[in-house]
């Protein structure tokens, strides 16, 4: 038995990770480098093993750092079952589809570029993969009937799905495999959610394993408690608003898109926001990623259905506007003092970049970021304070004022990771991956009663 580390090693995107047992070969999540341009030229690399030879996949949720090579796997000759939530399922097939068009997109403008630099002896840029390549790997995916339920992948190797509290659908995974006489029970996080938190129920409690291999996103830091953050929130609109300035919140639209939508509508009803705030959902896949949440209420906590059992819809609020096309959002530009909530959290990509041009340089805007910035990226820029940053191809200053809001984050923080590794029954090794070095490198010193290993990337451990 062996686990190799092919991403999410010293770093928090591209997870994927290699089990082999029995001659299997079972990959844990397939994800996409996300941040600078050097570390999306990672997504070109070669995987580190032959896709054709793996056997299953099993996925822990639909962020795009979790699934967004699956695709590329897909194309390079994988055949094999993904299994995953249903919920996952629909939200995977969301992100892939829009990476696949981003892709395109993306090619076609750096070849447009070429062609006006009059350089027709430069190779034609190739999409890493296309659309057709996202349908097609579709047709791999399989739904587990339910957390806690185990399932067979063959003899002598068993999977279980749990809770993990993270997004809609999202789970930790443990696998059950025996070779030669030798058993293991392997425990993967995943992305790992918090207690608390409206929408979705807590984590669930984990199962004991020899060995897990845990997220470390947070580990070097506590957040900020929700009520504190939400107040925070309403506050930072009101301020703004009574002042003339629009507030931009760039959001991933899994998850934290919705959470903002709950407590925006929660905000109205209690009579802590005005009841005419206008909110502009500018973020096609926001839109159909709730749609996809109000299909699986069956993830739901209770505090949620409790809004649906009163007869209202948790997502929705009386000023929201959807925009959907290219043009409604253009014209956002000539909007004052209302809130716009777009893709992506990390500003390197989306609808966002339009809206950051036309508001950073206003003194009268804000900017709430309320997730995770992964280093290089235009959020992490701005909310280290740069005086002038580059969007669009535009030097832009920002006067506008800034906001981060750590407690909306998705993930466990350091005592959340701490308390929920003490729930997996002391294993031996405990391998730490999703993370930079310096929360890896903390979260590492706080963790007793365990070997810890931080993985280099194609780093292979015998089990």
């Amino acid at each position: 038995m062996r686990i190799t580390f092919h991403g999410a090693a010293r770093n928090v995107t591209g997870s994927c990770y290699l089990v082999e047992c029995q001659n299997k070969r079972i990959l844990i999540d397939c994800g996409l480098y996300q941040g600078n341009r050097e570390m999306a030229e990672e997504n070109r690399n070669d995987f580190g093993f032959d896709p054709a030879s793996i056997d299953f996949l099993l996925l822990t949720h639909g962020h795009l750092d979790h699934c967004g090579r699956i695709p590329l796997l897909s194309r390079l000759g994988f055949k094999g079952t993904i299994l995953t939530t249903a919920a996952t399922r629909e939200l995977a097939r969301l992100v892939m589809l829009d990476s696949a068009r981003i892709q395109e997109e993306e090619a076609r403008y750096r070849n447009y570029k070429a062609s006006k630099r009059r350089r027709s002896q430069e190779e034609a840029v190739e999409p890493l993969y296309d659309t057709l390549d996202a349908l097609n790997s579709l047709d791999a995916f399989v739904d587990i009937a339910s957390f806690a339920q185990p399932h067979d992948l063959c003899p002598g190797i068993r999977t279980t799905f749990y809770d993990a509290g993270h997004i809609l659908g999202s789970a930790c995974i443990l696998l059950e495999m025996e070779e030669g006489g030798t058993q293991r029970r392997v425990l993967f996080s995943g992305d790992l959610g918090y207690n608390g938190r409206a929408i979705l129920p807590d984590p669930a409690i984990p199962p004991h394993a020899d060995t897990v291999i845990m997220e470390s996103t947070y580990g070097n830091r506590l957040h900020k408690p929700l009520g504190p953050s939400i107040e925070e929130l309403y506050q930072a609109i009101n301020t703004t608003i009574a002042r003339g300035g629009n507030v931009l919140i760039p959001s991933f639209a899994l998850e934290r898109t919705q959470e903002l939508l709950y407590y925006l509508r929660e905000g109205i009803e209690q009579q802590r926001l005005p009841r005419q705030l206008q909110v502009y959902l500018d973020s096609p896949m926001a839109v159909s990623a709730t749609q996809i949440f109000r299909r699986h209420r069956e993830c739901f906590d209770e505090e949620t259905w409790a809004v649906i059992s009163a007869g209202r819809d948790p997502f929705e609020l009386p000023g929201l506007e959807i925009i959907r096309d290219t043009a409604e959002s253009m014209a956002l530009k000539h909007v004052r003092g209302a809130v716009i909530i777009a893709g992506s959290g990390m500003c390197t990509g989306g609808r966002i970049r339009h809206h950051l041009r036309h508001n950073l340089w206003r003194s009268e805007a804000s900017v709430i970021f309320v997730g995770y910035a992964a280093g290089g990226t235009l959020a992490r820029q701005i909310i280290e304070g740069a005086e002038v940053v580059r969007v669009l191809q535009e030097e832009v200053e920002v006067n506008a004022e800034i906001y981060t809001i750590g407690g909306f984050s998705a993930h466990a923080d350091q005592q959340e990771l701490l308390n929920w590794h003490a729930q997996t029954g002391r294993p031996k090794r405990t391998f730490l991956v999703h993370g930079e070095v310096e929360a890896m490198e903390i979260l590492a010193g706080h963790l007793t009663g365990t070997t810890v290993e931080m993985p280099d990337l194609h780093q292979s451990f015998e089990l």
